[in-house]
């Protein structure tokens, strides 16, 4: 699974991060994680709020924080 967590650095953005590993890690999913903070980055996934989650290609998530159980959901 390839997961990338698009946001500039902002705390909603590291928290996002955070918690996406967490779940990812309890979850034992096989998963690369990146964080993208380049704004043309960011822009090529069309995502004008951050921070924004990208699963396998997809946008999963934009402009909020899922809850945790959300979040292992979207995952799962």
């Amino acid at each position: 699974m390839d997961i990338k967590v698009l946001g500039t650095g902002c705390p909603k953005c590291k928290t996002l991060e955070k918690l996406t590993r967490d779940a990812v890690e309890e979850l034992g999913i096989n998963a690369q994680i990146t964080k993208v903070e380049d704004i043309m980055e960011i822009m090529k996934y069309n995502v004008m709020k951050t921070p924004a989650l990208v699963v396998d290609g997809k946008v999963v998530v934009k402009g909020s924080i899922p809850s945790y159980d959300a979040l292992k959901k979207l995952l799962s």
